[in-house]
């Protein structure tokens, strides 16, 4: 079980996937109260160094950012595991790069628990980064990987597209990160600070879903916003 260190202001949303009870926290993670189980997807650390690599200057605190965050989450519900969908270094040399303090705050989130880094398709499963490494992990009614498997995938949770919805409010577009869901099959927002977000319309990600029989989470300010698929506009 979860243990919240507060209540929410906003309860977190409730969604059902193969018959898991999970919720939705608007920092994007994955929370399984059942199993004291947190997910979260595609941190891509270390992308502002890589990017600086090939002489695009960004501000190098993406990976800091994207770690504080996450221990924030982790304080907050007190997972006893938690599980991260792959793409966690934003390249295999990523590792190299992450000065000995950001180590450090990795392994302050690991302290206490079972943390589990799932192999992505941008990174090789960090080995001196402390946890256990994974091609995917199956509990219960639920498969967790990194990338959505071709054809029906019952009880999937995934990351790897970067899910971003747009729609309309008060007469102008917004667009988030998001969640996205049809019961049967969750793909998961990106973590990280510099990663980027694909249109749900998109084929990549609709494809996985019957037409307009998805449902949207779109990321706010404590809290997620749930959208129907047909309220989605493309870019």
């Amino acid at each position: 079980m979860l243990a919240r260190a507060e209540s929410p202001a906003v309860p977190l949303a409730a969604v059902a996937i193969a018959g898991a009870e999970l919720l939705l926290d608007p920092s994007g993670a994955v929370l399984w109260p059942d199993e004291g189980l947190m997910l979260v997807a595609d941190l891509h650390l270390e992308k502002g160094s890589a990017f600086a690599r090939r002489g695009q200057m960004l501000p190098p605190y993406d990976t800091l950012d994207t770690l504080r965050r996450l221990a924030a989450v982790v304080d907050l519900h007190r997972p006893r595991m938690v599980i991260a969908l792959g793409d966690s270094l934003h390249d295999r040399w990523a590792g190299e790069r992450m000065a000995s303090p950001l180590r450090d705050e990795v392994r302050a989130i690991q302290s206490g628990r079972t943390f589990i880094w799932i192999a992505g398709n941008h990174d090789p499963l960090p080995n001196d980064l402390g946890g256990e490494a994974a091609a995917e992990v199956a509990i219960g009614p639920l498969v967790l990987r990194h990338a959505p498997v071709e054809g029906p995938a019952p009880g999937e949770i995934c990351g790897h597209l970067h899910p971003a919805a747009r729609v309309a409010l008060r007469g102008r577009g917004v667009r988030r990160r998001c969640f996205v869901t049809d019961g049967r099959r969750m793909v998961l927002p990106a973590f990280g600070a510099y990663a980027g977000g694909l249109s749900v319309r998109h084929p990549a990600v609709a494809r996985l879903f019957a037409p307009h029989g998805f449902t949207a989470h779109l990321l706010g300010a404590g809290r997620t916003y749930e959208m129907p698929a047909h309220a989605c506009l493309g870019d």
